[in-house]
């Protein structure tokens, strides 16, 4: 059947949606030709047939991932319009633009199915209600899928066999002691007071009580700030293993769940010490001696 005639006076009836969707906002950024090709395809609708003013382009899924971990409002809205049965065709330059998973992927498929709505990326136009063409989007969604658990693995690879050499630093703190001496006598002032407190509220009490401030260094601010510490901050500086010296990766898990409205979200979990895949004692200087180093978790 030539694709041209699966369109039918039914389908020029209606809207035709364009949806443009990048995975990041790092995509977003730096890969604009592959956004630019993504809202050519409105002028693709009007070749195969559709008025200017029929043609929606839903973007506002750029920069949010299709694998169904992160929730889509443009893909909702574009479901919810194929399920009431106001869209003729549904255009996207291919599949992994449209969903990322199976479970997005056949749900949006049993919707133009049953609404006769037809999808179009850049190999033709399929309608799936009909068994070939149906077969064929099929694969293109797991096809998709692989495509992304295999990214998945080649990057989680890399980063892990990294992080085992203890060569990952990305979001750690100063593997090197700070230059300034200030700095490091305040961090010093921290483990210092623990070791005499046992507590990590009553460190904070003390530089409040004596008036201190602490250092403040991020990647976004340029130059070094002093400000009250926080309780927050110093029970961070007292449970964080860099600054004694030793490597760890892992500390966290990403899990995911079903929500009560039935989505899928994630959550941080936080490992038993046992559980961390690395562990590097002596990776480089620290601010605490080894007999320190095996202290338990402060005491809040």
């Amino acid at each position: 059947m030539n694709e041209l005639s699966k369109i039918t006076a039914e389908h020029l009836r209606r809207c035709a949606i364009v949806y443009v969707r990048q995975s990041s906002t790092t995509q977003v950024e730096h890969n604009r030709e592959s956004t630019a090709r993504q809202y050519e395809l409105a002028e693709r609708a009007g070749r195969l047939g559709w008025r200017r003013d029929q043609v929606k382009v839903i973007d506002e899924d750029l920069g949010v991932s299709g694998s169904g971990l992160s929730e889509r409002i443009g893909f909702a809205r574009m479901t919810a319009e194929v399920g009431l049965g106001q869209v003729g065709i549904v255009l996207g330059l291919e599949v992994s633009r449209l969903a990322r998973n199976n479970a997005d992927w056949y749900r949006l498929l049993d919707l133009c199915g049953l609404t006769h709505t037809l999808i179009g990326d850049g190999d033709g136009i399929y309608h799936p209600g009909l068994f070939n063409d149906r077969l064929v989007l099929g694969l293109k969604g797991t096809m998709s899928e692989a495509e992304l658990h295999v990214l998945r693995a080649r990057l989680l690879g890399g980063i892990r066999n990294k992080a085992a050499r203890g060569e990952l630093h990305r979001g750690l703190p100063e593997v090197l002691l700070h230059p300034d001496e200030s700095v490091q006598a305040a961090i010093h002032a921290v483990f210092d007071r623990f070791a005499e407190f046992g507590s990590a509220r009553r460190v904070w009490l003390w530089f409040r009580s004596q008036g201190l401030r602490f250092p403040l260094h991020s990647n976004s601010l340029v130059d070094l700030r002093w400000v009250a510490p926080t309780y927050t901050k110093i029970h961070q500086v007292l449970t964080n293993p860099f600054y004694a010296g030793v490597y760890v990766y892992g500390r966290t898990q990403q899990t995911c769940y079903l929500d009560a409205g039935g989505r899928i979200r994630k959550r941080i979990r936080q490992r038993d010490r046992e559980q961390w895949p690395v562990f590097i004692r002596d990776h480089h200087a620290g601010y605490i001696e080894s007999s320190v180093k095996n202290a338990d978790r402060p005491e809040r």
